[in-house]
């Protein structure tokens, strides 16, 4: 069976994960704590304006050397984020919306086209950032589609990202496949693959349910079972098949 449709299949039985086989080889040292895995951990971290776990950011280093070669400063604009971090985007997100006048299911349906429910952020693990060019005239807005495509500020570093990134282990995590559900497109969001795909495999063996409904989160009363299975599915496994 194919590992993503085994996922699929757990998710829907609403049964915790089983380890998957292809990450037996992992040692002790690429396992994280179930805090650290929520984003409450204390994780070392490295980086000068940004924070990523010791491999991702020498990784990351060596990325944004090649990239100046080609004339483009690569800046970080969000990277580790943890727990009360992701809670702050969460409630002041929910309680604008609400204040607009949505419904409590509204708001989090808004709120998760762009941003993860406290405690499922990839940003929790120090792999994942994201990034503009700042060599560039800066936007209002940096973090828009619209600015990396075809004659966006930033269409020079999403092209050099495209042929490039992999190289170095990053990957985009959310991308414009017609296909695809859950998070909208993200051409700023990338992911280190050789650490963030051993950290979704431990991830995925978390009772991920108690994780979102136990934390008395804003609007966690709408959080239904189908609510949950769908976010599971479409939120947290919906993404590149690369970094699967």
């Amino acid at each position: 069976m194919k590992r993503r449709h085994f996922i699929t299949s757990v998710l829907t039985s609403g049964m915790a994960f089983a380890i998957v086989p292809q990450f037996a080889f992992e040692t002790n040292t690429n396992r994280l704590s179930y805090k650290e895995l929520i984003g409450k951990g204390q994780p070392e971290l490295y980086g000068n304006g940004y924070k990523l776990r010791k491999e991702a950011h020498e990784a990351f280093e060596r990325l944004k050397y090649e990239a100046l070669k080609s004339d483009i400063r690569i800046q970080v604009v969000s990277s580790y984020r943890g727990y009360e971090h992701q809670n702050r985007i969460w409630e002041r997100k929910y309680n604008r919306n609400i204040n607009n006048g949505l419904s409590p299911q509204e708001s989090i349906n808004k709120i998760i086209e762009y941003s993860t429910i406290p405690g499922t952020s990839r940003h929790h693990w120090g792999t994942d950032l994201d990034i503009i060019d700042a060599h560039v005239t800066q936007p209002s807005s940096v973090l828009q589609p619209k600015h990396f495509e075809e004659n966006g500020c930033y269409r020079n570093l999403k092209q050099w990202m495209d042929e490039h990134a992999h190289t170095f282990g990053f990957y985009l995590v959310y991308t414009n496949a017609s296909q695809r559900k859950g998070f909208k497109y993200e051409p700023w969001h990338y992911s280190y693959k050789p650490l963030s795909s051993l950290y979704l495999s431990q991830y995925l063996n978390l009772k991920i349910n108690e994780i979102i409904t136990n934390e008395n989160l804003k609007g966690s009363p709408y959080f239904s079972e189908e609510f949950i299975s769908k976010y599971l599915n479409n939120n947290i496994l919906d993404i590149n098949p690369e970094l699967l």
